[in-house]
């Protein structure tokens, strides 16, 4: 346990479990069917502190610190997108969830999505917040869209990965993917960027990077999910001014999901959790509560940027 402070949340109850040897930090409010809330980097559970509170109202919110990041230790291995989906069924397996709704973010959305894919049978629906697809391919568009991504090369390089992981990524993450940027005050961003203090979460993010680059990246562009498909219920939310993914990446399915929705917000960045809270919760309650489709439509999912619009099939 480190001896950074906790922020604190209304009724937001803290724990520390045991995963499989990873001692988890996990937030927790509110009661009914079980929502987990998965954050992403350079964040934590607080990332969602606009947002718990109407959820929980409805909801038992779950907000676990991934591996490395926040409260959660922060070993010297495992971290693969595989390993911290298995930390998460861990994790719930141990507060005896058997099934439960996702909503995930940035690294959390790619954990979310693996969830869906391999967990169905536990995933009741899932919410993907600024997460690229899984199943893009390397077309030029993509490809050329890459060049965004260039944090990644700089936090996985061998020599400068350390530093800039530890002092110039965070900082400049926080203040530069945020298209409101009176939305992320500056006690926000110490919040997350303190953990950085510590040499554990900074090598855990080179190791976040790193596999990016020589295991994730490759694969996912070689068609790692090419067979797979994705049944399970699923909202994309895109935020339109987001500087890492242009709305393409985030809604690239083909015919590989069976009841998709995308919406894209206007005027929000990165972190629409923190930017738009209100519009997050108003389409993640319409979507939980929609009433569930027998047959599921199928067949190429079209696109259309429409804002605020729900587009793709089962729209």
């Amino acid at each position: 346990m480190t001896a950074r402070d906790m922020p604190a949340a209304d009724g937001v109850e803290h724990r520390y479990i045991d995963v499989g040897g990873l001692r988890m930090h996990v937030a927790l409010v509110g009661a009914g069917e079980p929502l987990v809330l998965l954050h992403g980097w350079p964040q934590h559970w607080w990332q969602w502190r606009h947002i718990i509170g109407p959820l929980s109202q409805h909801y038992r919110v779950i907000c676990p610190d991934l591996r490395g990041l926040g409260w959660t230790d922060a070993p010297p291995h495992g971290y693969t997108p595989a390993t911290m989906a298995d930390d998460i069924i861990g994790l719930l397996d141990r507060l005896g969830i058997q099934q439960f709704h996702v909503l995930g973010h940035d690294w959390g959305g790619l954990i979310g999505y693996l969830l869906a894919l391999r967990y169905p049978h536990r995933v009741r629906r899932y919410i993907a917040l600024n997460t690229a697809s899984p199943f893009l391919r390397p077309t030029p568009r993509v490809l050329v869209g890459g060049l965004r991504l260039w944090h990644i090369a700089a936090n996985a390089a061998p020599v400068l990965g350390p530093w800039i992981a530890s002092a110039a990524m965070p900082k400049w993450a926080l203040r530069h993917w945020v298209y409101r940027t009176a939305s992320m005050t500056p006690e926000d961003r110490q919040t997350f960027t303190e953990q950085f203090e510590e040499p554990a979460r900074v090598r855990a993010t080179v190791s976040y990077y790193r596999n990016l680059v020589l295991r994730e990246i490759p694969r996912l562009l070689a068609g790692q999910y090419r067979w797979s498909r994705l049944t399970v219920p699923t909202l994309v939310l895109a935020g339109d001014r987001d500087p890492l993914f242009p709305v393409s990446a985030l809604s690239e399915f083909g015919s590989r999901a069976t009841d998709l929705q995308v919406v894209v917000m206007t005027h929000v960045g990165h972190f629409p959790a923190t930017e738009q809270p209100h519009r997050v919760v108003d389409h993640t309650m319409r979507f939980l509560t929609r009433p569930a489709r027998p047959h599921p439509p199928t067949g190429p999912a079209p696109y259309t940027a429409t804002a605020e619009t729900p587009t793709g099939r089962g729209a």
